[in-house]
């Protein structure tokens, strides 16, 4: 695993404005970052990170079943009482999930760590299913990187398919997608999935989250009244579960995507069960409810709220003493303990692998650094490839 310089291309931010990659700069800083990029071998790809994101997502389903048997789960990882049946009965359904994000700590030569489960609201999809291949076909053709370089992305591909099956498996025709307002990134992450959907065959609608409302029959509409069938919503389950449209969400007959027991998946709960679950696993880190702390025997901690995102009110910790931490809005529900493990440093960037899942495959890698040791939602993407 190296990080290499290499020459961006003269035109690149035209091309992302043409192809509507609106947010490659945010905020005066770039996000998408191609003055150098991360190469790995086919071995690590396979050995390290494709076979162990797959055995891991089984592992997390193991975990949904167990908490969706038990009250006692059900309770720790802080779901709403009033969910609990229609958790267990989505999880019972088999109701089909889309895609979800593993974060790994992998430095090419150590075992990948799981540091957490993006399952709900993955968002840099566009980047990595479409726009890091582009990159990639872009230098091979120019000869700036060889002819055999490959990537590990069958993304987009993966993603189209899966929407074909979750319209046979619901016997749709149509589908919404929906997000919240001024939220660049997410409506481009949203705009994405519909042309996936829509090369799958599915005429598609686009709402904003703001802009759903609720009939007098009791099902959700949208800005123009139309019934929402079936939509994809990029907006957490844990809000949904706790606003003022949290009682009809039990009683409409919409499918929504991602399914409602990825609520269970996407918390940050599902740690300390894992290790739990499969103590030692060379893939997990330990990890520790707040009332079982005393268990990690002082060492350095990462404090994560169980519901948080873009690494939002985390901290490391080391005894007493904060190391460093990021500020948010999350936390209220309480906190669990991840034993620390460093990223690996490159170029005095900290980089953290991001391994994508479609349904139950493993599907590409996106590869993200900061030089903040955690890594937040500005932090620089890089495209890879794959040589040797």
């Amino acid at each position: 695993m190296f990080r290499l310089q290499h020459s961006p291309r003269t035109d690149w931010q035209k091309r992302a404005d043409d192809y509507g990659f609106k947010f490659h700069t945010m905020y005066g800083q770039p996000y998408w970052d191609e003055s150098a990029y991360y190469q790995f071998t086919l071995k690590q790809i396979e050995e390290d990170i494709e076979a162990p994101t797959e055995e891991l997502h089984q592992m997390c389903l193991h975990a949904v079943d167990t908490v969706c048997k038990s009250e006692y789960w059900l309770e720790k990882f802080k779901i709403p009482h009033t969910f609990w049946d229609a958790v267990n009965q989505d999880w019972q359904a088999n109701s089909p999930s889309l895609y979800s994000r593993l974060d790994l700590v992998y430095d090419g030569q150590s075992s990948a760590k799981l540091l957490e489960n993006n399952a709900d609201t993955p968002t840099s999809l566009y980047e990595t299913g479409f726009w890091q291949w582009l990159w990639l076909e872009d230098n091979v053709k120019n000869g700036s990187l060889p002819k055999h370089a490959d990537q590990f992305n069958s993304l987009q591909e993966k993603l189209v398919n899966r929407f074909a099956e979750i319209s046979g498996f619901y016997q749709v025709a149509y589908m919404h997608f929906a997000c919240c307002k001024n939220t660049d990134e997410d409506r481009g992450t949203v705009q994405y999935l519909q042309d996936c959907a829509a090369e799958a065959g599915l005429d598609t609608y686009f709402t904003f989250i703001e802009d759903i409302g609720l009939s007098d029959d009791n099902y959700f509409t949208d800005h123009l009244n139309q019934e929402i069938s079936t939509v994809f919503k990029l907006y957490p389950w844990e809000f949904m579960q706790r606003e003022d449209f949290a009682e009809p969400l039990l009683q409409a007959s919409t499918h929504w995507i991602e399914p409602l027991w990825k609520s269970v998946v996407s918390n940050k709960a599902l740690l300390p069960l894992l290790w739990k679950l499969f103590p030692n696993h060379p893939n997990l880190l330990p990890a520790f409810f707040e009332d079982e702390v005393n268990k990690a025997d002082g060492q350095k901690l990462v404090k994560k709220p169980f519901f948080s995102r873009e690494g939002a009110n985390i901290s490391i910790i080391e005894g007493h003493q904060t190391i460093t931490a990021i500020d948010g809005p999350y936390g209220e529900e309480g906190y669990v303990y991840q034993a620390f493990s460093a990223l690996p440093r490159f170029a005095d960037n900290h980089t953290i692998v991001g391994s994508w899942l479609v349904n139950d495959k493993a599907a590409g890698i996106s590869i993200r650094e900061d030089t903040h040791m955690i890594t937040q939602d500005l932090s620089r993407y890089l495209p890879h490839i794959i040589l040797g």
